[in-house]
């Protein structure tokens, strides 16, 4: 099962309000994520999968223009 911030109801729950503070967490390249799952990035919406404990990838991963702004990374699907 996995809890997600907003996405196909017919498919997936949502997370109840206890778990938006998880979701709000924005992640810099290089740093180490606290849950597994599914992490967006809010510049550009390209997702990679990290396990808990792990870390973002690096700044290198991928490149944004200068309209999309910096890479940061946000939670989407959490996975239990």
């Amino acid at each position: 099962m996995a809890l997600v911030r907003s996405g196909n109801k017919s498919k997936i729950f949502e997370a109840d309000t206890k778990f938006n503070s998880v979701f709000d967490t924005e992640y810099k390249p290089g740093e180490t994520c606290e849950y597994e799952g599914i992490y967006k990035c809010t510049g550009c919406g390209k997702e990679v999968t990290i396990a808990g404990g792990k870390t973002i990838p690096p700044q290198n991963h991928h490149q944004h223009t200068p309209a999309q702004g910096n890479i940061r990374w946000q939670l989407f699907v959490y996975a239990q």
